[in-house]
């Protein structure tokens, strides 16, 4: 641990923000495994990995995903998968089929995403700044740092209330069964969200 702790800290100082668009906090992904005496061990650790959207007003990194439930850790099928999966970023939609994507989203000061839904049971949590969540109903809320979001498969829209700084939110976006309402299927709908690529869910 302190190792990873010291060798973060170097990485961070010499500046390597791959592809980071704010000023925040860049985050590091501990992944953890076992020895072969069956200790707890850091088999990774990297800084995120971002990518840019909406004219830059918006940035994804995506630190892990699962494409099985539940999935599997034997052989490290998991990290097996995932890497899979993100070595095809383009192919990877807001939501991961059968599975779950861990994602964390930058967003620029003023910036209003477009009214989207996914067919997912999502968990957003603030983590930088103070972000409104707007619904299709036209209730809006404002969630301040460490509040939560639990997004189930509903039109909504995320706008940071800053003129000046931007806002982080982290989302675990869980693929869920079809939900009908009033014999509507309320399925997936990026709206105006440009550069992501449909979920196929």
């Amino acid at each position: 641990m302190g190792d990873a702790t010291s060798t973060n800290t170097s990485a961070q100082s010499n500046g390597k923000d791959n592809g980071k668009l704010s000023d925040l906090h860049q985050p590091t992904t501990f992944i953890t495994g076992h020895n072969s005496s069956g200790q707890a061990i850091v088999q990774s650790y990297n800084p995120f990995q971002w990518r840019p959207y909406e004219n830059n007003n918006l940035a994804f990194a995506v630190p892990y995903t699962t494409s099985r439930c539940p999935p599997d850790l034997n052989n490290d099928t998991d990290l097996k998968l995932h890497q899979s999966l993100i070595s095809t970023p383009d192919k990877l939609g807001l939501v991961n089929p059968k599975g779950t994507v861990l994602r964390c989203v930058d967003f620029a000061p003023g910036y209003a995403c477009g009214m989207h839904r996914t067919q997912s049971l999502d968990y957003g949590i603030v983590m930088e700044g103070e972000v409104d969540m707007v619904l299709d109903s036209g209730e809006r809320y404002s969630l301040k740092r460490g509040d939560v979001a639990i997004q189930r498969a509903t039109q909504h829209q995320w706008v940071n209330k800053s003129d000046t700084k931007w806002a982080r939110m982290m989302f675990v976006l869980q693929d869920c069964e079809p939900l009908v309402v009033g014999g509507k299927q309320m399925g997936e709908d990026l709206g105006t969200i440009s550069g992501v690529p449909p979920s196929n869910n």
